[in-house]
């Protein structure tokens, strides 16, 4: 391994960290996966999870990967003393906003306590460069919109979003603190599709948190019918509109990122969307047409903390990254059908051999 490209990521098992890690060994670099699967399957041999298999696929080449929960500050600090990292990209986290809701104490203390522990080895070991995942939750209810990275953060809704602030605040007296760190916080819309070759995607376990699995599974027959939560809001069409991101886009957002944390950049927030507003119901019609599959659903009860309308600024990141999402909702929709007609039951599908 070239010392002087290697990569840590943390949460590398994940949907959105194993699209990254893809991305990471396309641009050069030598990625490092930990992960203690807590969102992620795992293999049925070696106890080494089914994403990471597949990335092995995708980019023909050993990932080199280990099971670490960010908890466990020996096992982190013996990684740091095996390893030469340049950066740390942070996806680690516990991540579903009704399960945090429901065990607030636990998100708090995986998530916040999880980065800390990072932090304190990066410190240790002087590796002063950090991307982090942060999420768009942080805005909270939309005062404007687009929102861009000026607007206000904290008044979230949720422990998983309130944890995503907490962490963004220690991060800023980190930088505040130590002047060689250079950090980056990515602001996270929603991001949906799949890799092209159909063998890494969204695996969520039990029923999806997320609107674009749940309408996948009905569209394959996993699922009866949809339940849209409120079909009155102010918008084009009644139902909630949001901003799409295919998980590509989002991934080489990352790689951008990285580049920026090597110039220097001290702390900076970006937003990586679209800049569009979907509904629900252009995302069914989406669905329905990569598909070819007729989608019921039910208009339901608007849901506590939901709110219309929430879309991104994302002229910052075009300005300063030099990135932008490139990918439509119709590519979104294609690839997300293919990874769940390719793998109707996740990475326990087996064909990956």
């Amino acid at each position: 391994m070239s010392d002087n490209k290697c990569i840590l990521v943390t949460g590398g098992a994940g949907y959105i960290g194993s699209h990254t890690v893809v991305e990471l060994v396309n641009a050069g670099y030598d990625p490092v996966v930990i992960d203690n699967c807590a969102n992620a399957v795992r293999a049925s041999e070696n106890g080494r999870p089914g994403s990471i298999k597949r990335i092995e696929k995708i980019v023909d080449k050993k990932i080199i990967y280990y099971d670490i929960d960010l908890l466990n500050k020996a096992a982190l600090d013996d990684l740091f003393a095996k390893h030469s990292f340049i950066a740390v990209i942070h996806f680690a986290g516990l991540k579903a906003v009704g399960e945090s809701i429901e065990i607030p104490i636990e998100y708090y203390k995986v998530n916040i306590c999880g980065t800390l522990n990072l932090i304190e080895c990066m410190k240790k070991y002087q590796v002063s460069n950090l991307v982090f995942s942060s999420s768009a939750t942080v805005y909270g209810t939309p005062q404007y919109l687009p929102i861009d990275e000026n607007h206000t953060v904290g008044s979230c809704t949720n422990p998983y979003g309130k944890s995503k602030y907490f962490i963004e605040e220690i991060l800023r007296d980190v930088g505040k603190a130590e002047k060689d760190w250079n950090i980056i916080l990515l602001r996270y819309f929603n991001p949906v599709g799949s890799h092209k070759s159909g063998l890494i995607g969204e695996d969520p376990q039990g029923t999806p948190n997320n609107l674009m699995p749940y309408v996948a599974q009905v569209a394959i027959g996993r699922r009866s019918q949809l339940s849209i939560f409120g079909g009155d809001y102010d918008t084009p069409d009644g139902t909630g509109v949001r901003d799409y991101i295919h998980v590509v886009d989002l991934a080489l957002g990352h790689i951008a990122a990285l580049k920026k944390v090597s110039t220097k950049c001290g702390l900076k927030v970006y937003n990586l969307g679209t800049g569009k507003g979907y509904s629900v119901l252009d995302m069914v019609r989406g669905m329905e047409k990569a598909s070819g599959k007729k989608i019921p659903y039910k208009i339901v009860d608007r849901r506590d903390g939901d709110v219309g309308s929430c879309y991104a600024e994302v002229t910052l990141a075009q300005t300063e990254l030099g990135w932008k999402s490139d990918r439509n909702l119709e590519e979104m929709c294609e690839d997300l059908w293919r990874w769940q007609t390719k793998n109707p039951k996740g990475f326990q599908t087996d064909n990956s051999s």
